[in-house]
């Protein structure tokens, strides 16, 4: 079901959960205040466009959202691939890729993606967010120690080149201010979390530096005056071409969007017992990006770190989210010149700080004493986040993930096999070991232990092809196959049409519900009668002695009519 958190919410809302949402919804438009400008400034477009992606980006998330809590904005995950995109394809070029995300997004969740991007590796994860962290700091160099550099490289090891370079070149005021905003937003924390160590941090530097008319660039020297309202929406010229051009960024924010937001809902489920609708946050997210991106802003996200302000300052539902982007927008209309006092080393500050805690350095630490396959995927998606882009780490990350778990896949499926009465992986205390059965010589048995997959489809024709006396039945035992892909169907159809053109007669045993389905619907069963597929291997053996003319041990059951239909009560 589409539907809004809010048109749930507000069947049961009352005064007493407005007043909840009142108060939080002010606390947490207080702490997006700086995080808005810092996010913008960071990206490399004016500090406006920092709020205006808070107020339109922050409203639709909470009006179209699928979670009670969540609160969109922009975020420090795509400072990053923000500034990266404006360098190569300007201003509009992010405007209509953010707008374009947005699309995917509304897509997304459409065909409910929703629930698939929790799938997306825990290594990869830690490896782009801890990335992302590292080259966020490493932008509020200049800004911190105040250096005058024109231009920053954006590549990572060209730019600590260029700070060590000028590191004679540094204004001592904004060292000063940068150090003393740090001290007091981590000193802060300890006296209370009510109010943010970032406002204090401003107020008292902002004032400082304005009293002592100290040598510090601010954000009205360095950008100018602050826009004082929203601008008047544009409809954007996109085409074919356009497109084609940005097509790769653009999926790259609708991904990360994607990721983000719905971690972000997931945090707030654990922290209150709820439970999001993540099609319908991806739509959410999806809608708010288009929105944003007509009123000139960068792309929107849920903020995890504002999510968790806002329900431990007492949210009840997404009213306190339209409440913060209400209270963003009054101190963008009559507050709007005041923010042009802002140090910008008390900016880079808070962006410091914002960067050490989606650094997640202690999920870093437990992952290397991970499997070595995962250590790799978080290196590797590391290493390509600082030195090259996200949105190569991620399909690097996700490429490789996909191949060890395909491998560790294929280690953990196993063949077992009984030709004349012998098993070579014997397992004395299972009773339905199959070197306990009675097996006919003409007969031979293979087990398969574990998903039968692409991975493992080799191990089981190198077994098949050991036979050097063809025996007149072959049994594939399956009871321990409880998924195959379209690689494993096509192994046993070519093993049944092989087996056929010598005479050799196949049978199934033990085949769970998945796999019988699976053959159902690729036509298998109808080359393999259903009396030659059994529920058990006692079964399956007595058929086999049937057939060779030997006498019965067993009752065979009526296994597959049954489990067809089953399958059939489920369809």
């Amino acid at each position: 079901m589409y539907i809004p958190e809010i048109v749930k919410s507000l069947k049961e809302y009352n005064s007493k959960k407005f007043s909840s949402d009142l108060i939080s919804g002010l606390v947490v438009g207080i702490v997006a205040l700086p995080l808005a400008i810092a996010f913008g400034i960071a990206s490399g477009v004016a500090p406006s466009k920092g709020l205006i992606t808070a107020i339109i980006g922050g409203l639709l998330v909470s009006i179209f959202g699928g979670s009670r809590f969540q609160i969109g904005g922009p975020t420090g995950a795509f400072i990053i691939i923000v500034y990266g995109i404006i360098q190569e394809f300007g201003i509009m070029g992010l405007t209509i890729a953010t707008a374009m995300a947005g699309t995917i997004l509304i897509i997304m969740g459409i065909i409910k993606f929703g629930s698939l991007i929790k799938y997306i590796p825990y290594p990869v994860v830690v490896g782009f967010t801890s990335g992302i962290a590292l080259l966020i700091f490493s932008t509020q160099i200049k800004d911190f120690l105040g250096m005058h550099i024109d231009k920053i490289p954006s590549e990572f090891h060209l730019k600590w080149y260029l700070y060590f370079s000028n590191i004679t070149n540094v204004n001592i005021y904004s060292s000063i201010t940068g150090i003393s905003s740090l001290i007091i937003i981590i000193l802060w924390q300890k006296i209370t979390h009510k109010v943010p160590g970032s406002i204090i941090a401003i107020i008292i530097t902002t004032l400082i530096v304005q009293l002592f008319h100290l040598p510090i660039e601010t954000i009205g020297s360095k950008f100018g005056s602050f826009s004082s309202g929203l601008p008047t929406p544009t409809f954007l010229q996109i085409n074919l071409g356009v497109i084609q051009k940005l097509i790769q960024p653009a999926t790259a924010i609708a991904l990360l969007a994607a990721i983000e937001s719905l971690l972000s809902a997931v945090v707030a489920d654990g922290m209150t017992g709820t439970k999001h609708n993540s099609n319908m946050e991806l739509i959410a997210q999806g809608i708010a990006n288009i929105g944003t991106s007509l009123f000139g802003g960068i792309p929107v996200t849920g903020a995890i770190a504002r999510t968790a302000t806002n329900i431990k300052n007492g949210g009840k539902t997404p009213v306190a989210g339209i409440i913060h982007a209400l209270v963003l927008l009054f101190v963008m209309l009559f507050f709007g010149n005041f923010a042009m006092l802002i140090p910008m080393p008390t900016l880079a500050a808070i962006l410091i700080v914002v960067s050490y805690n989606m650094s997640e350095w202690r999920s870093f630490k437990e992952l290397l004493s991970s499997p070595k396959s995962d250590i790799i995927v978080l290196f590797t998606t590391f290493f390509l986040t600082v030195v090259f882009d996200l949105s190569l780490a991620l399909e690097v990350g996700m490429v490789l993930s996909a191949f060890l778990f395909m491998k560790r896949m294929s280690e953990v499926t196993s063949i077992e096999t009984i030709r004349g009465g012998i098993q070579k992986n014997d397992v004395e205390d299972d009773p339905n070991n199959v070197s306990k059965k009675i097996i006919p010589h003409e007969v031979d048995v293979f087990e398969i232990n574990g998903p039968f997959f692409f991975g493992a489809v080799n191990k089981f024709t190198d077994e098949i092809n050991i036979v050097s006396t063809p025996p007149k039945i072959i049994i594939i035992r399956m009871r321990n196959v409880l998924a195959i892909d379209a690689t494993g169907l096509n192994t046993i159809k070519t093993l049944y049409h092989t087996l056929k053109k010598k005479n050799i007669q196949l049978i199934l045993s033990g085949v769970h519900t998945q796999p019988l389905f699976a053959m159902t619907q690729s036509g298998i069963l109808n080359l393999i009668d259903e009396k030659f597929i059994f529920g058990n291997i006692d079964d399956a053996l007595d058929k086999a002695r049937e057939l060779l003319g030997l006498p019965q041990i067993g009752r065979p059951l009526d296994f597959v009519p049954t489990v067809k239909r089953e399958i059939q009560n489920k369809q």
